[in-house]
């Protein structure tokens, strides 16, 4: 044991730190920036603290293997959010999303009997809740260009006993055949104007996304989407039968990926015509696309921002359509229809 003098004349002799165990009360910290390594025994990096839990696993059980570990590692006591778990609750009736990613199937509005499509559909929750949104009765092809993701969405339908989507590995920009004379396929590509209603929620940078403790993307990496959408939105137009509905959404809440996406499709393609959306319970679109106010009523814009007062969050009745607005991620949503 060391002395009091002993430690103060800057000597070898110190106090050996603790070692986690199974059962010991823990802090959990995220690292911001990803510069921890992995079974460190110190940190001085960018932190942000999310709770108290107990460890359910001794130090030598979480660092003694290569391979990502697996498991329950800490049990939360004290969270600094409170949201529960729903890992492993009714898997075969539920599907946890994110309130604007509920709102998309509605605004879809699909009904039994129709063809749509999902055009990027990974991991599946807009399909199924698009699929049960029609009773199951009709025809629902997901799209996924990496093969692995594609097979999620075909196990989260049979999970869920729906069995009306069809899933295909393919990029959607390809999703339209060449061929005018090309007849019905089940498989991509298909011909133009094969489908009722489509889905393209599009690969965006993501930024409305929470919780989200760091973002190291380049300004030439979030800008590198817009392009990519547009080429998605050509091929969403092509397979679009006239009378149909196109609805495009994205996670993120920059002005280029969202309004303007707006403005060019209506410029490039005059069959397309905003439509009100129902629920409409987000924001309306902003300024600086060059649409007008009623063409920004029509957008639906969830801003988490709005409500960063610095507040603890209380359920109100009364606030349901303030909070469903502002307690979200970062969400966009507009619908159109064919001519």
């Amino acid at each position: 044991m060391c002395s009091r003098q002993a430690s103060s004349a800057h000597t070898s002799c110190f106090l050996p730190r603790p070692v986690m165990k199974a059962g010991d009360v823990v802090s959990v910290f995220s690292d911001v920036e990803g510069k921890c390594t992995r079974g460190a025994t110190e940190f001085n990096g960018k932190k942000v603290f999310v709770g108290n839990g107990v460890s359910e696993v001794n130090r030598s059980e979480l660092f003694s293997s290569d391979k990502p570990g697996r498991g329950l590692a800490i049990r939360m006591t004290e969270p600094l959010y409170q949201s529960p778990s729903f890992d492993g609750v009714l898997t075969d009736e539920l599907f946890l999303q994110n309130l604007p990613s509920v709102v998309v199937g509605y605004v879809l509005g699909p009904r039994p009997g129709e063809r749509v499509l999902d055009m990027c559909a990974a991991p599946g929750g807009k399909t199924t809740h698009i699929a049960s949104l029609m009773g199951n009765q009709g025809v629902v092809v997901a799209l996924e260009k990496v093969r692995s993701k594609m097979e999620k969405i075909l196990r989260n339908a049979q999970m869920l006993k729906l069995d009306c989507i069809k899933a295909y590995c393919c990029n959607s920009i390809h999703a339209v055949s060449s061929d005018p004379a090309q007849e019905y396929t089940e498989g991509p590509p298909f011909p133009e104007e094969s489908f009722d209603r489509i889905l393209l929620d599009a690969p965006c940078s993501g930024l409305g996304q929470r919780p989200n403790m760091s973002y190291s993307w380049s300004l030439k990496e979030v800008c590198s989407y817009q392009p990519l959408q547009r080429k998605l939105f050509t091929t969403a137009v092509r397979l679009l039968k006239s009378g149909g509905v196109l609805v495009y959404s994205t996670c993120t809440v920059t002005l280029a990926e969202n309004e303007e996406q707006v403005s060019w499709a209506l410029k490039t393609f005059p069959c397309l015509t905003l439509q009100p959306q129902v629920p409409h319970v987000g924001s309306e679109g902003m300024l600086g696309a060059g649409l007008s106010c009623e063409q920004r009523r029509l957008l639906q814009r969830f801003r988490p921002e709005l409500g960063w007062t610095g507040e603890r969050f209380t359920f109100s009745l009364e606030k349901l359509p303030q909070d469903a607005n502002q307690d979200t991620i970062g969400f966009f949503i507009a619908k159109f229809s064919k001519r």
